[in-house]
């Protein structure tokens, strides 16, 4: 949204008295300080209704609103954009007429996102305005796969593996029986089920969401939520709960608060952590199990598939005797598996290695690991203190949350130590402003960070089925794809089947961004200059940003174009 628009709507929304001066004056100061957009700020205070802001917006840019409620686009035009693009932008594919594809969005003034179909169909995109919450629905029901019994798939489902609590839980050691034998009360089967079955695919995270009249459950399998087909039914949804609860030693009896806890489990010969979140909803508690398998975590640098010339000024950053290395990316992208291979890289008899982590998720071998617990006060910046009293070469804190972590992180670096850390923004120059916005110094921020690297994981291509198809040369042109020389220019697209589950996809790739503080930078940093003059800087002095990086996996055929224009934003 330029910043013209921007006024222009503001005003609109003044001139109509749908909010005073003070609601908006309110809002603008929280977009400033969190960034987000001005809509959603103004929905989330009830200032004004979504309804309201769309029909605002629409009057505003000539632009219908749409009723998606029981609109049902034709199947070739839903598979124009996929499912994963529909639900990172809010959009929906809502007709075609020759090259003209109609959408409805939620957001109409993201000129990144009408680019990104653009170049996603070879399509002219003609814009329509729905709510979020329509348009989110509508997602729902146009890329749905309906459910199933899941009586009849446990019935096919194979019963060699048997699934036990690891020895060191609260409780002995339970056998939980054969997945699909024995006598054992259909709730222990299905739940057995459901984390078997997550393992085998390779799952990182499970969703058991109670509904009105049913339980979804959803699988997270290379960073995309995908809904199972066979469920169980809603009669089983507080049993379900119970067995999960008991199964993490928590209170059974507890439905009004939230609960996290962890259960280890032993199945086809190795151990799996489960980490457990319940959250009350309207219509029951709401279950999040994280998966963590140390037998699927990569910690060598080598392996995680960087660009050469990134991955040598990576190592050459990790390698500094002191200051301050940040990795910065949304939950998720994998920010944590990159600083346990940076300390995988530099771990030896001769350095001392200690981490503080919220919480520890993978145990590694020669590294003393310290678990925060804000609930008896041992938060970051307390155990960081304590920490640099035990003589440490390198530090990795999970994350830099506030300015006393901040503060205490930039003196251990001034001070002798390498420290390893990491923080939530969009981009590796947005770092600097955000650590300078905490209340840090600019000349502090200047002298001790050594480079931050933005990440975000996407997903690759399942080797199996992937289909090339020529790429246009308007397409190169714009993207400004690079082949290497004699290569055909060919790019390629996910199709599905049997070994990628008919996703099309299998694993991930990591993209990294590395901005290495050079004198020039440190300069900007002093003088205060804006992250955008900054990244300009980077680029000059050699830096490949997350979209280039995300270009060359495609030109290589790893991934494709519509996963890296889902998760990068243009450079």
């Amino acid at each position: 949204m330029s910043v013209s628009l921007k006024k222009q709507l503001t005003e609109i929304l003044l001139e109509n008295k749908l909010i005073t001066k003070k609601q908006l004056d309110e809002a603008l100061k929280i977009r400033k300080k969190e960034g987000r957009r001005l809509g959603d700020i103004l929905i989330e205070k009830k200032y004004i209704t979504a309804k309201e802001l769309m029909s605002t917006i629409g009057q505003h840019l000539g632009i219908a609103p749409i009723n998606l409620e029981k609109f049902m686009p034709p199947k070739e035009v839903i598979q124009l954009i996929p499912k994963n693009f529909a639900k990172h932008y809010q959009i929906v594919p809502i007709s075609k007429i020759g090259k003209k594809l109609s959408v409805a969005m939620a957001d109409p003034l993201n000129v990144f996102a009408i680019d990104d179909v653009k170049t996603l169909t070879g399509l002219e995109v003609k814009t329509v305005i729905s709510t979020p919450e329509d348009i989110d629905q509508a997602v729902i029901r146009f890329y749905s796969q309906g459910t199933g019994d899941i009586n009849k798939v446990m019935e096919s489902f194979d019963s060699d593996s048997s699934v036990e609590l690891a020895q060191d839980s609260k409780e002995d050691e339970i056998n939980l029986d054969e997945i699909t034998g024995g006598d054992e009360a259909p709730v222990i089967k299905i739940v057995n089920f459901l984390l078997v079955k997550a393992i085998r695919e390779k799952v990182s995270d499970i969703h058991i969401e109670p509904r009105e009249k049913k339980i979804r459950v959803r699988y997270r399998l290379d960073g995309v939520l995908h809904d199972l087909e066979q469920t169980p039914p809603k009669s089983m949804q507080a049993a379900i709960i119970s067995r999960i609860k008991i199964m993490a030693n928590l209170d059974i009896a507890e439905r009004r608060l939230p609960q996290d806890g962890r259960i280890r489990i032993r199945t086809e010969g190795k151990d799996i952590d489960f980490r457990v979140s319940l959250l009350p909803t309207i219509f029951g508690e709401k279950i999040v199990m994280r998966i963590l398998d140390k037998s699927t975590l990569t910690v060598d640098l080598a392996k995680l598939d960087f660009e050469e010339s990134t991955l040598k000024n990576l190592q050459k950053s990790i390698s500094h005797p002191h200051g301050i290395f940040l990795v910065t990316g949304p939950t998720g992208s994998g920010k944590t598996t990159t600083l346990y291979s940076a300390l995988s890289y530099i771990t030896s008899p001769e350095v001392n290695i200690i981490t503080t982590e919220d919480p520890v998720e993978y145990q590694i071998e020669g590294i003393c690991q310290v678990s925060v617990d804000s609930n008896i006060g041992l938060t970051f910046a307390v155990s960081l203190r304590s920490i640099l009293r035990q003589d440490p070469d390198v530090v990795m804190v999970g994350e830099i949350r506030d300015f006393e972590t901040a503060d205490i992180s930039i003196k251990a670096a001034l001070t002798g130590h390498l420290v390893l850390s990491t923080l939530h923004t969009n981009d590796a120059a947005s770092s600097l402003a955000r650590l300078i916005d905490m209340g840090v110094e600019p000349f502090l921020v200047a002298s001790s960070l050594i480079a931050c690297a933005a990440q975000r994981l996407v997903r690759r291509l399942c080797s199996h089925c992937k289909e090339s198809y020529e790429a246009s040369a308007e397409l190169i042109e714009r993207l400004k794809i690079q082949f290497v020389d004699g290569q055909k220019k060919e790019i390629y697209k996910p199709k599905g089947c049997v070994a990628c589950m008919n996703t099309g996809y299998r694993g991930r790739l990591a993209l990294l961004e590395l901005l290495v503080i050079e004198d020039d930078i440190k300069d900007m940093i002093i003088r205060r200059a804006n992250s955008i003059e900054i990244k300009k800087a980077g680029i000059q002095n050699g830096m490949i940003t997350l979209r280039k990086a995300g270009l060359i996996k495609v030109a290589k055929g790893d991934t494709s174009l519509e996963e890296v224009l889902r998760v990068t934003a243009g450079d």
